[in-house]
């Protein structure tokens, strides 16, 4: 069993040693994208018109290929993660800010209102109402930047040993062994799974309302049903 996750010498690494980079090398790029995201939104949706020109930007960015975005970068931080790195963060924005600015503008006026009477400012009201109640929109969208995040790092290997779980792609075509491949493709979808899993349950946590209330009205309809 040990001898399926030997890796070969030149990616001095263990197999759990890349699925760490990997880890890495995805999540922190979107954690970026969601701290430049938040107050971008937050401007969107206090000056509507500037919207569209802002998801214009992140969209282009966003067809712009990987693999351009390295070449362009590699003379600047050379082959290293943060070449891999920032074409991610940015590649996320178009995910993260319409996410977040939905969920702002779901925010009910009655409770902007509130908030405002009670002496929330625009900062503690953005924090401390505007983002809880946009928080599953807000998830969504982090659920599908960080899927997405874990796939395209893979693509690093076009650049050295940048793409962790990705690098077993060329190393199994290199030395003709499936069993690399294999790692690389099952892990890389595992680890999507596992990331999707863990924000559905960080969502369940800060919105303990919603799943409750949707079961209990399921319940409360089906038992009306079965009354008639």
């Amino acid at each position: 069993m040990s001898e399926l996750f030997d890796m070969p010498s030149d990616l001095q690494n263990t197999y759990l040693g890349l699925v760490a980079l990997h880890l890495r090398e995805a999540l922190i790029p979107v954690l970026a994208g969601l701290l430049v995201a938040l107050p971008v939104a937050q401007l969107c949706v206090r000056v509507r018109w500037l919207y569209a020109p802002v998801l214009w930007v992140t969209t282009v960015l966003y067809a712009i290929p990987s693999l351009a975005f390295f070449v362009i970068l590699i003379d600047y931080t050379g082959l290293s993660e943060l070449t891999v790195m920032i074409p991610l963060a940015v590649y996320s924005l178009v995910v993260l800010v319409p996410a977040i600015v939905d969920g702002v503008r779901s925010v009910p006026q009655e409770t902007l209102a509130a908030a405002t009477a009670m002496g929330f400012g625009p900062v503690r009201r953005y924090v401390q109402v505007q983002l809880p109640i946009a928080a599953p929109a807000i998830i969504a969208g982090l659920r599908v930047a960080c899927v997405s995040s874990v796939s395209l790092v893979s693509v690093g290997m076009l650049i050295g040993n940048a793409g962790a779980l990705g690098n077993l792609l060329n190393s199994g075509m290199i030395y003709h062994q499936p069993r690399l491949i294999w790692l690389s493709v099952v892990g890389t979808a595992v680890l999507a799974i596992l990331v999707d899993a863990v924000l559905i349950g960080l969502r369940v946590l800060l919105t303990p309302w919603m799943p409750r209330g949707t079961r209990k009205n399921s319940r409360t309809l089906a038992v009306k049903e079965a009354a008639r």
